[in-house]
């Protein structure tokens, strides 16, 4: 099986107006905001996304720093969840 590529990124959230706004420093345009964190998240996400796909299409450097998953490493992260 080919091992899965993963992203490990620190994005910082701040509170913008009426919503949220995610951003990945050191990552030029990689930012995207949302009504609630979550919503945040997962747009600056799918923004990252974007741009790693482009900058390898286009033989650029991808500026991430990358692992795989295989079934002897693991991965744990804070991520936040809204709750009422």
């Amino acid at each position: 099986m080919k091992p899965n590529k993963t992203l490990l990124a620190s994005i910082k959230i701040e509170k913008n107006g009426d919503g949220y706004l995610a951003t990945l420093p050191g990552i030029q345009g990689a930012f995207a905001e949302g009504d609630t964190i979550e919503e945040a998240l997962f747009n600056c996400a799918d923004i990252v996304k974007l741009i790693f796909q482009y900058r390898k299409e286009r033989g650029e450097d991808l500026g991430f720093n990358l692992f795989s998953f295989n079934k002897s490493n693991s991965l744990t992260v804070a991520f936040p969840i809204g709750i009422q």
